[in-house]
């Protein structure tokens, strides 16, 4: 399928109902209109199903793998041919956790992902979301358009599990909650250059792109939004790539599309054509990701701190200047 897909959240908007039928039911309808919306894959919010449900211990209201909210979500990515993150709190190995259900193309369960961070629920510290077990590490999975990574709402105040999910090299990070979160996920995704998409119990679902910036929000009104997106893309530094995007619109016409963030000092590349790759952008027109550019810098200052001389490297970007365009005159 290649490095696109497009991608729909949701938002439960506080339509929220005293039963776990009449919150799944209302979830339903809004994945059922945001598969008419023809997506790759649509994120659900974080246990919509039992949001408003009083209950004593989360085991009341767990579910078995298969069971009836996976269920009615997995029957609709089979007939849509489409994935679903689908968060319900489910009942495995004797403990109760807060997940994350990934459901592919075929309606099959091909992962979970359980909540590390549940927030505390007692005012001592030894219950956690009314006895949810804490899960151990953070997961990538790999799907016919790239990969992603999922974290789940309290998850957004332990920056470690998020820099682990970009090393493990995730293009796409999904954010399943029950509050809005705000600005720091825009954080999260310019720091890691990561995709965000955030579906909230709230009014605030949100796709969020690598450069921290909010592409499309829901709202109590509208409660669906799609973006496409493609997963082969470079954020870049602008020292020594000042001329980078004129000459990508010189040599590419209608085939690339980019997008900066002049105050943190970066931009966005992404191919519009799927002949095009970003390494082939790369090797014709000489330039290096943040990432690269910045590994450039550790090397170097490793050896100056170690009392010796730094190597000179090898730089995407040549004898460009570093801080305006090429001269063409």
């Amino acid at each position: 399928m290649g490095t696109k897909a497009r991608i729909a959240t949701v938002c439960q908007g506080k339509n929220w109902f005293p039963t776990l039928d009449e919150n799944r039911a209302h979830v339903m309808s809004l994945l059922d209109l945001a598969l008419r919306q023809e997506p790759d894959l649509v994120c659900l919010p974080e246990t919509f199903s039992s949001v408003s449900v009083t209950c004593q211990h989360i085991g009341e209201v767990a579910e078995n793998l298969p069971g009836p909210t996976s269920e009615a979500a997995a029957k609709r990515a089979r007939e849509a041919g489409c994935y679903v993150i689908c968060p319900v709190v489910t009942r495995r190995d004797g403990a109760c956790w807060n997940s994350a259900v990934l459901i592919d193309r075929s309606g099959a369960i091909i992962g979970t992902y359980d909540k590390i961070h549940p927030v505390t629920t007692s005012n001592d510290y030894t219950s956690f979301e009314y006895g949810t077990t804490p899960a151990e590490a953070a997961k990538v999975f790999d799907l016919d358009f790239g990969r992603i990574g999922i974290q789940i709402c309290f998850d957004i105040q332990f920056p470690e599990s998020w820099a682990d999910l970009a090393r493990q090299g995730a293009r796409l990070v999904f954010w399943p909650s029950a509050y809005n979160g705000g600005f720091p996920l825009q954080t999260y995704a310019w720091l890691h250059h990561f995709y965000v998409i955030s579906a909230v119990q709230t009014e605030k679902a949100r796709i969020i792109d690598p450069l921290g910036a909010i592409l499309k929000e829901t709202d109590y009104q509208m409660n669906v939004i799609w973006q496409d997106i493609n997963l082969d893309y470079a954020v870049c530094h602008y020292d020594f790539n000042y001329s980078v995007p004129d000459l990508l619109l010189e040599r590419y016409p209608d085939r690339v599309i980019m997008r900066t963030n002049w105050d943190a000092n970066h931009f966005i590349i992404e191919s519009l054509d799927d002949q095009l790759s970003i390494e082939q952008l790369k090797k014709d027109v000489g330039f290096s990701t943040v990432g690269e550019y910045v590994q450039l810098h550790r090397e170097a200052f490793m050896r100056i701190r170690a009392g010796q001389l730094p190597i000179p490297q090898r730089a995407a970007h040549g004898d460009r200047p570093m801080y305006s365009k090429i001269n063409r005159r």
